[in-house]
């Protein structure tokens, strides 16, 4: 049976409305269990926004998919609207180098006279800004090396004021989804 002062503790909604004094005050094991009752709420406030961002993204994934295709993009931010509702949908790019054969680049750029340091960081990483804007032959020689993955896309949803859905570059280009999910 739970002592009687643990039963009149006070819940997270109470704790909100509490002086900061009071609830320096109150018993440890108040405190132990408001702590534990916060991990929880956060937890499941996780729980819950995860499951929105997955129905997010089963509801948007193919006009991001559409949005992209008609941009000429594989990765980046695209932005379509959905009624009142702006989106965007960011895919970010995830770009892996092979060390072994950056390695191997590195003692050939050294053996051809050149700074291999100009091209690669000492940890064999490339810069993607750097390797886009290399001469073609140097970005063929280290193509092999080169892995593009895609991160996880992130949605960003923003009601629109009607304003700014009237001057939207995208205003009747696309029409409102309605319902499926």
């Amino acid at each position: 049976m739970m002592d009687a002062h643990l039963s009149n503790r006070p819940t997270l909604d109470a704790l909100r409305r509490m002086p900061v004094s009071d609830v320096i005050a109150l018993p440890a094991e108040h405190l132990a269990l408001l702590q534990t009752d916060a991990r929880e709420a956060l937890d499941a406030a996780k729980r819950m926004q995860d499951w929105i961002e997955a129905a997010i993204a089963l509801r948007y994934e193919q006009r991001a998919i559409g949005a992209r295709a008609a941009a000429g993009k594989d990765t980046g931010t695209v932005r379509f609207q959905d009624g009142a509702v702006e989106i965007a949908v960011d895919l970010p790019k995830r770009v892996e180098w092979d060390q072994a054969r950056l390695a191997a680049l590195s003692e050939q750029i050294r053996a051809g006279g050149e700074d291999p340091g100009q091209y690669v960081e000492v940890s064999f990483k490339v810069p993607e800004r750097a390797y886009t804007a290399w001469p073609e032959r140097i970005r063929a020689a280290f193509e092999p090396a080169r892995t593009v993955r895609t991160g996880r896309a992130t949605y960003r949803l923003a009601i629109m004021s009607e304003t700014a859905q009237r001057d939207s570059p995208h205003a009747g280009a696309l029409h409102p989804l309605r319902g499926a999910l």
